[in-house]
């Protein structure tokens, strides 16, 4: 049977034609013009940081997180192996070395009480990765750090709109990055930010952005020459990433809304399922405000994830696994290294299975996809 719902179907919000448009008869389509700056003064306002700087991708705000920390070759990164590969490459490319830490059975995110076995003195960061939009317990994580004096980082690539204990994710480390890729709440295309919290490093944050050169200082009247001072690199996306950006941001209300009201209604389908013991349901701490960014199911084992998946694609239903976890892969075994043995991060890699949603679906799609499950569930039942 062809796919009749996708697994993620990109939506135009309000005003992006418009907004693409007025971008183009600006004759302004290189980075950092109206729309940029539109888009940065929502996210400082918003999320509360110093600074916001918009990047052509969230894995170019976490390259940016590693330059600003400084890192050195040896000098090790603390991050959980269920992670996208932006989130170790990141810090590879910098010659230092991942160290992976299991994830928690519930939230699926960084298990903080394990953090602290893993610091060594060439220890420098902890990356805070919230999965799925559910926050880490971050204040678990800053009292480690403290201690140990190293960094957090927030890889909040999921989490635009979702807080910790009221603040919004991606405010509460020294550094933050966002994603705008076209399967996030918001959407860009392609795009992500830095979002700098430590005042120490918003003014070599501008620099690294604009390539390693005081150029916004300059157009600001606040150098007398524009130079090289720095390493840095083409961070900017263009004006038409950031006008369809600023569109979405401003439907945001609406936007979240609708993914929550979606992912509910998925919630709810699966209550009896979970309490049968076929699977479970996403677990969201009281004190975490998610964003509903996605909705997963995790399955028993990989026999019974492999056989679910067959059989949603069997009813036009594209749904997909998510991570290999990356101390597993080829180049996590090169460039990185375990501490411990990381059981729950196999376990879940192998049985979680993330459904359609995305802005547009309907609740008859919902269901139909809820009864898919219910159906595949009933064959596979003993």
């Amino acid at each position: 049977m062809s796919i009749t719902i996708p697994f993620n179907r990109p939506a135009v919000v309000g005003r992006e034609y418009e907004y693409i448009k007025a971008a183009v008869e600006s004759r302004h389509l290189s980075g950092n013009g109206e729309f940029t700056r539109r888009c940065h003064a929502w996210l400082e306002s918003h999320i509360g940081c110093r600074r916001a700087l918009l990047t052509h991708s969230c894995t170019a705000a976490l390259e940016m997180m590693a330059l600003l920390l400084d890192l050195e070759p040896g000098d090790e990164v603390i991050m959980p192996s269920f992670a996208f590969v932006s989130t170790a490459n990141a810090f590879v490319l910098r010659r230092a070395v991942p160290v992976f830490v299991d994830i928690r059975p519930d939230t699926l995110n960084l298990d903080e009480a394990l953090i602290e076995r893993a610091i060594t003195p060439r220890t420098r960061a902890i990356v805070a990765l919230h999965y799925a939009g559910v926050a880490c317990e971050m204040d678990a994580i800053a009292g480690v750090a403290s201690r140990h004096g190293v960094a957090v980082v927030e890889d909040a690539a999921q989490g635009i709109m979702a807080s910790y204990r009221g603040a919004p994710l991606g405010s509460i480390g020294q550094l933050g990055a966002l994603s705008f890729h076209e399967t996030k709440n918001l959407i860009a295309g392609e795009g992500g930010a830095l979002l700098v919290n430590d005042p120490r490093f918003a003014a070599r944050a501008e620099i690294l952005w604009e390539k390693g050169t005081n150029r916004s200082e300059f157009a600001r009247g606040q150098a007398d020459k524009y130079t090289w001072l720095d390493v840095g690199s083409s961070y900017l996306p263009s004006e038409l990433n950031a006008a369809f950006l600023l569109a979405q941001i401003e439907q945001v209300d609406r936007v979240s809304a609708e993914r929550m009201r979606l992912w509910e209604r998925y919630h709810a389908a699966f209550e009896d399922l979970e309490r049968s013991g076929g699977l479970r349901r996403p677990v969201v701490p009281a004190h975490c405000g998610h964003n509903a960014h996605i909705y997963y199911l995790l399955l028993p084992s990989l026999a019974a994830r492999t056989a679910l998946l067959a059989a949603l694609r069997a009813a036009g239903v594209d749904a997909v696994f998510h991570y290999v976890p990356l101390h597993s892969s080829i180049a996590g075994r090169r460039y990185g290294r375990s501490s411990g043995e990381l059981a729950t991060t196999t376990a879940v890699s192998e049985g979680l299975v993330r459904l359609p949603l995305w802005v547009g679906m309907t609740d008859a799609q919902i269901d139909y996809v809820a009864d898919a499950v219910r159906d595949a569930m009933r064959v596979a039942a003993p």
